[in-house]
């Protein structure tokens, strides 16, 4: 159900008025309700994915025996991954397409960590909270990844709340203008150029490619400021998924804690401190941090048709980079952090060519012909004829980092909503008129639903 659909208004409604009316006690089984048709709506042959990885993590983390729960955890883990692997590489192995839906991956991490955290902390919560804490409808197709014990106790206060709904309203505008005002006005650009890298002008290439930096951000960012909007309306909070990201001074920091953060917290928890973290030495932590990217370059690869190779080489540039800042010293200087932050945007930006190429060898020819006409970019650069989609789209990303340079550390829309009533509105009402006049209305997905 797509959130630029009459439907999905209506739907809404629906679950608002439910929230409203029903007694306090029944409102968490009528958001579960809603979850489950708002999943089933496109195809309810969904519900199997979703109840077969529901089914395996309410098990595992019910044992309340010590050695068993070992046991069960292990196994539903290894159970939770093989059901992803046959997901996203079927034909690797000799399988039938499975036809998997999206979201998968996000909805099979939350359950991996519902299991780990049922393990570690002993059976906590109740079955009903647990299967609303993997259905939650606005972080099913692209997270949030929620730990239980941050989303679940709050389930018993679920109400319409003014404050955090005034919140809500300003979060789910703002990331409908990032995803149909900015994303969806720079995906023609990069769509034109990336699908003819061979052919398509220097410029045009170099232009795409700053766009699809912002495209993604924005398009991802978009989705999580919804699902943390839709949440906030029924007094739910989620957790923050990006923080401003390419204000970061180094890659570390880029993926850490700015960009898709609790993916980031999620491997870290999961995958790297289990591999040892940092506690071996430093050798074994750049081996630990490359297996870690490569592990999300892979998660990333698998389209049901082959791997990717492309997300491979983009999670391994990436973890390259990583590995090399430790032995770089932090930035003191205002200048010196302005400057790395100069240069790990443009590292960030030379993986997302791979991320967004339709193959390695058109990514190593997209770079190639920018390279080799660089100093010829530069002189022609004042005078080249950009069209009317790129000189839009230029104005767009200036315009969003205006306001996130601006509005930093803090998000816009959270000073939006904490403002004054009179510039409160204003706020909104500029959002608004944005969507109103250049939002794309169509019906287009999300970039990381893909995944």
């Amino acid at each position: 159900m797509a959130y630029t659909s009459l439907g999905f208004w209506l739907f809404l409604g629906a679950v608002l008025v439910g929230v409203a009316l029903l007694p306090t006690r029944h409102r968490a089984l009528w958001l579960i309700l809603a979850s489950l048709w708002f999943y089933a709506a496109a195809d309810p042959m969904r519900l199997l994915w979703l109840g077969g990885v529901m089914a395996i993590a309410v098990a595992v983390s019910a044992a309340k025996d010590f050695a068993a729960a070992k046991v069960f955890q292990s196994g539903g883990i290894v159970g939770l991954i093989v059901l992803l692997i046959w997901a996203k590489f079927p034909d690797a192995f000799g399988l039938p397409d499975p036809n998997a839906p999206p979201g998968l991956s996000f909805i099979v991490f939350t359950a991996t960590a519902l299991i780990v955290e049922s393990a570690r902390r002993g059976p906590l919560w109740r079955i009903p909270d647990e299967v609303l804490h993997l259905a939650w409808f606005p972080k099913l197709l692209a997270g949030p990844i929620e730990r239980p014990q941050t989303l679940i106790p709050q389930f018993p206060s679920v109400a319409i709340r003014p404050r955090l709904a005034v919140l809500g309203v300003t979060l789910l505008i703002s990331g409908l203008v990032k995803k149909l005002v900015i994303a969806d006005n720079l995906a023609p650009v990069v769509d034109a150029a990336y699908a003819i890298p061979a052919f398509a002008t220097p410029m045009d290439l170099v232009t795409a490619t700053y766009f699809f930096a912002f495209q993604i951000y924005c398009d991802f960012s978009g989705y999580a400021d919804v699902a943390l909007g839709l949440s906030a309306l029924v007094g739910l909070r989620l957790s923050r998924n990006f923080e401003q990201p390419y204000l970061s001074p180094t890659v570390g920091e880029f993926w850490a804690s700015r960009w898709h953060i609790t993916l980031g917290h999620w491997f870290r928890d999961y995958v790297y401190i289990s591999l040892g973290g940092s506690r071996q030495g430093r050798a074994r932590q750049a081996a630990n941090l490359m297996i870690v990217f490569l592990l999300s370059g892979l998660w990333h690869a698998g389209l049901g048709y082959g791997v990717g190779w492309g997300f491979v080489i983009w999670g391994a540039l990436n973890g390259a980079f990583v590995i090399m800042e430790l032995w770089l010293p932090s930035p003191r200087s205002l200048a010196a952090r302005i400057l790395r932050t100069v240069v790990t945007f443009h590292l960030i930006l030379l993986t997302w060519v791979f991320f967004r190429a339709a193959t390695p060898i058109d990514a190593i020819t997209i770079l190639g012909r920018v390279a080799a006409n660089l100093s010829d970019l530069v002189h022609i650069l004042p005078s080249y004829p950009f069209s009317a989609d790129q000189r839009l789209g230029a104005m767009l990303i200036g315009a969003l980092l205006m306001a996130e340079i601006a509005s930093a550390p803090k998000p816009m829309a959270e000073r939006i909503a904490d403002a004054p009533l009179p510039l409160r509105w204003a706020g909104l009402y500029v959002g608004m008129a944005a969507l109103l006049v250049m939002g794309r209305w169509q019906d287009t997905g999300f970039i990381y639903a893909g995944f």
